[in-house]
């Protein structure tokens, strides 16, 4: 069931009539729906987490919450953004440019650029709340929204702290294959037919998608998948986090922008503001992290959850360890 929004005052801020959301919302938040532009011009849709009855007179702390990539705010990155809220943050979930509630066509677009711009945009609008500490705002990304998160900070001083959990680098993964296994050959191959579809799509007048998961849910995850595939199916294709906006995939020639575009090599100098990692234990996408982590300068921690799988710490609330993130931002957001 999608939202039900009405515009109020400015046509900024719209309340939810309906909840689509994948988890139960909490009885000590208030959720609002928002829109704003990125600086691109696209509308951003958001939902910003606030204590209940909070002193909207005080200022608090923010944190702006990227989704995995693919998904959308409704999901995971709004369990963060609740539980968060409960502990006294302000806190936004927003979908990425040209995918859930946001603007931007086509549509399932994915770029580098815009997506990191995503981040920027939430800071952006989250630091102009009367209610918020603008000195006092911190990022969290989610899978590859991880690698989103960090490159942003890389050169937007505002974002004074940030997490990752189950970090994925989109660009690395698209331009040397998993685990940088790809062959010359294999990569070669991938840039003529990715080169080709472009004529594809200027012929058809539009560019090819694939979703990668049903627009209902499914019972059951299909025979031969590999493991990362089945993995990624049992959340987004099955009930424990299906929701119809969240489809998976982008445009095939997306793939190009990555390959260009390279993620975190600045990734230094966000010291001194300090970086968390979250991964899981088993997780296949630990080595982002791990190689992240090295590369970075302190402060840095890599918290291992234990027994955790990469999509585990998208909305397992017993093994996310907000604990930890709560003590992070409150010890960096000062």
């Amino acid at each position: 069931m999608f939202f039900d929004i009405f515009n109020v005052v400015n046509y900024e801020y719209a309340w939810c009539s309906k909840n689509d959301k994948t988890f139960i919302v909490s009885d000590k938040v208030e959720v609002e729906n928002v829109r704003y532009k990125n600086r691109f011009g696209i509308t951003i849709a958001a939902d910003m987490y606030v204590p209940k009855d909070f002193d909207k007179s005080e200022k608090y702390p923010a944190i702006v919450i990227g989704t995995p990539y693919g998904g959308v705010k409704e999901q995971g990155a709004g369990i963060y953004a609740m539980e968060l809220a409960e502990r006294g943050f302000i806190t936004l979930a927003f979908d990425e440019s040209y995918n859930g509630e946001s603007s931007g066509e086509p549509r399932h677009i994915s770029s580098p650029d815009i997506f990191v711009e995503d981040f920027s945009a939430a800071v952006d609008f989250i630091g102009t709340r009367s209610f918020v500490d603008r000195n006092r705002i911190g990022a969290i990304g989610l899978c590859g929204g991880g690698g989103f998160a960090v490159t942003a900070a890389q050169v937007n001083k505002r974002i004074k702290a940030v997490a990752t959990a189950s970090m994925y680098d989109i660009s690395r993964a698209d331009h040397y294959g998993w685990k940088d296994s790809m062959t010359k050959v294999e990569y070669d191959r991938m840039l003529e037919c990715l080169s080709e579809q472009r004529w594809k799509d200027f012929e058809a007048g539009e560019p090819e998608y694939n979703p990668s998961f049903p627009v209902e849910v499914a019972t059951e995850i299909p025979a031969g998948l590999d493991s990362i595939g089945a993995e990624f199916w049992e959340y987004y294709a099955l009930k424990r986090g299906h929701h119809p906006r969240a489809r998976g995939g982008f445009s095939e020639t997306s793939h190009l922008s990555f390959i260009n575009f390279p993620l975190m090599n600045y990734i230094e100098t966000i010291s001194p503001r300090p970086l968390l990692f979250i991964i899981g234990e088993n997780a296949h996408s630990r080595y982002f992290s791990e190689d992240a982590y090295e590369r970075a300068v302190e402060p840095k921690e890599l918290y291992i959850v234990p027994g955790a799988r990469h999509i585990d710490l998208y909305d397992r609330a017993d093994m996310i360890p907000f604990d930890k993130l709560e003590t992070f931002f409150k010890e960096n957001l000062k």
